[in-house]
């Protein structure tokens, strides 16, 4: 077991911390980026592991890479990545603005290998966090403990480790095995047997679960899979040009400037830009293998809308479905034998922000405009939240499209604090 020391220390190598890694190589602060860790838990970087479809796209135009928008010169974007991996011209020939989410997945690979001071070290597990203090009290650190029992010590945290996975009451009592959430479907579902029948139930209307509803077809080659959601039917992302003027780096002043009762209002108004929608051309490639299954008789597949899921239970070998009609009120029973879960994200602030927030008295989580949680006066060291502030920073903020912005002010945030400690203490 050993200890580590380092200033900045970010948990989770995924876009958020990669480009705040990015910006703090090109800051100039050299002394500080070699003293910068991010911490891994796999051993390798993979965006969106467990959804790596092959048909994935992203949603997001390439240009929002993390660090284009802040630095169109600099050599970590998307089109230095293609151009060093030879492939620039077939890539601009495509005609796209969305690479398939395994190519942005193989980009920020390529960026975490191409960092030449922040340091990456990967099979590292987080299991506790906690703060550390001086004499007098106050927390001048914190101290990561990890899977093995080795620590690292540092004076700023970032989190960027995305939401927990948000598992409706409804199927937390099934067992294990019977379960999949969309954060594990591609992991899980190659361990399941492709040589028998198996009745697949995939919950959800948003993009999560209409991909796994298509992916299971091939997955599982002798499934039959049902798609169960609460809407009316499986809606396009609201993609006004006007609307998604939302996204510009520059908005999250506006939004964070406005009053918490406009904050929300925007927020509701704005939901189907990112949540409970599809891809529009996903959306038309979902509906045409539904079609081509009546066209050729061949229908394998379901889908039940306007149904609520009651209850979920296992019985003599089957999951059992309590099944609602939103329509008529009806109530009926489904049999199956799995069921994915494309249900979210939990909307709260991540259970180990939750816990150090509580170690260090704070009764309420809420980030100041540089992304640093608020803390008394007894706090001196720095804890950022990356991704998990939509509330103050708008619906953007768990996007890529604000990431290169985003690492900017978080970065600047910590040189200047630096500077400020170097002459009137440390804050």
């Amino acid at each position: 077991m050993t200890n580590h020391e380092v200033e900045v220390l970010a948990i989770g190598a995924g876009p958020s911390n990669l480009a705040l890694a990015v910006a703090i190589e090109e800051s100039g602060a050299t002394g500080l980026a070699a003293d910068t860790l991010i911490l891994e838990q796999h051993a390798d970087v993979v965006w969106q592991r467990n959804l790596l479809l092959p048909f994935a796209r992203s949603q997001v135009s390439f240009v929002k890479d993390l660090v284009t928008l802040r630095n169109p010169q600099s050599r970590f974007s998307f089109l230095s990545f293609l151009h060093a991996k030879g492939r620039l011209d077939e890539f601009v020939n495509l005609g796209t603005f969305n690479p398939f989410r395994k190519e942005i997945s193989e980009y920020l690979q390529w960026v975490a290998n191409s960092l030449e001071h922040v340091g990456i070290r990967y099979n590292s597990k987080v299991q506790s966090v906690s703060p550390r203090k001086a004499d007098d009290g106050t927390v001048v650190g914190w101290r990561v403990n990890l899977a093995g029992g080795d620590t690292v010590d540092a004076r700023d945290l970032v989190v960027g480790t995305g939401r927990d996975a948000n598992i409706p009451a409804e199927f937390k009592d099934l067992p294990r095995d019977r379960v999949i959430h969309s954060t594990q479907y591609s992991t899980r579902i190659a361990q399941y047997p492709i040589d028998r029948p198996v009745r697949v139930v995939v919950i959800g209307a948003a993009q999560s679960a209409a991909e796994m509803f298509v992916s299971v077809h091939k997955d599982l080659p002798l499934s039959q899979p049902t798609l169960i959601h609460r809407s009316i039917g499986l809606m396009n992302y609201q993609t006004s040009k006007f609307v998604n003027e939302l996204f510009f780096p520059s908005f999250v002043d506006e939004f964070h400037g406005s009053s918490p009762q406009a904050r929300k209002q925007i927020l509701d108004e704005v939901r189907l830009t990112n949540y409970a929608g599809l891809a529009a051309p996903f959306l038309d490639e979902t509906y045409m293998m539904l079609y081509e299954q009546k066209l050729t008789g061949s229908q394998r597949s379901a889908v039940r809308s306007m149904t609520e899921v009651v209850s979920a239970r296992e019985e003599d070998g089957e999951v059992v479905l309590i099944l609602r009609d939103r329509k008529s009120g009806r109530v009926d029973t489904y049999r199956c034998d799995l069921v994915l879960l494309g249900t979210g994200y939990d909307q709260r602030m991540p259970a180990m922000v939750r816990s150090l927030a509580g170690q260090v008295g704070l009764d309420e989580i809420e980030v100041d405009r540089r992304y640093r949680v608020k803390t008394g006066d007894d706090v001196h060291a720095g804890l950022y939240l990356q991704g998990f502030n939509e509330a103050t920073h708008g619906i953007s903020d768990s996007l890529l499209s604000v990431l290169a912005q985003r690492s900017h002010e978080i970065s600047t945030d910590m040189l200047d604090r630096r500077s400020v400690g170097a002459t009137a203490g440390v804050r």
